[in-house]
């Protein structure tokens, strides 16, 4: 997977709007058309203190996260990427759907605080390596660079 094609295309794209609407919108679908292996691309955007559904690719997804539930959950308030290889194994994981099997998930910053989070999933087991989260981070850091919120 070429993550620095995929960083250059979302610059592209926010060259047209910068607004989260259209660019997370427009991120989800180019994630969701372009990685092999996933049933779900998208963003959880953080509102009064928990996450919130925000654009997405895939089946309908869970609305609310708190932020103590899930991979979700934990990427935001640890502001870290959780990558996990079997969410079946995940304490307190939420299953908005059962074919999931694997899970990544990484913080988007704004102001110094975490704003949202990408969230991807896969029926694969084990379907991100430390190169998929080096190149999905890197890929974060391109839209944090370009996001009007």
């Amino acid at each position: 997977m070429d993550y620095q094609e995929l960083g250059k295309q979302i610059k592209a794209l926010a060259e047209e709007d910068p607004w989260y609407v259209p660019l997370l919108s427009n991120a989800s679908a180019l994630l969701y058309q372009t990685l092999e292996e996933i049933n779900w691309a998208g963003f959880y955007l953080m509102r009064e203190g928990k996450l919130v559904l925000g654009p997405f690719q895939g089946k309908v997804a869970c609305i609310h996260i708190a932020l103590s539930k899930g991979v979700c959950g934990k990427a935001a308030a640890e502001d870290k990427t959780v990558r996990v290889a079997d969410v079946h194994q995940f304490p307190g994981h939420i299953a908005c759907d059962s074919a999931s099997n694997s899970e990544i998930v990484i913080p988007i910053h704004a102001k110094g605080q975490v704003a949202a989070v990408l969230d991807i999933d896969s029926p694969k087991k084990n379907r991100f390596s430390e190169a998929d989260q080096i190149g999905l981070e890197s890929f974060v850091k391109e839209l944090e660079a370009v996001l009007q919120w």
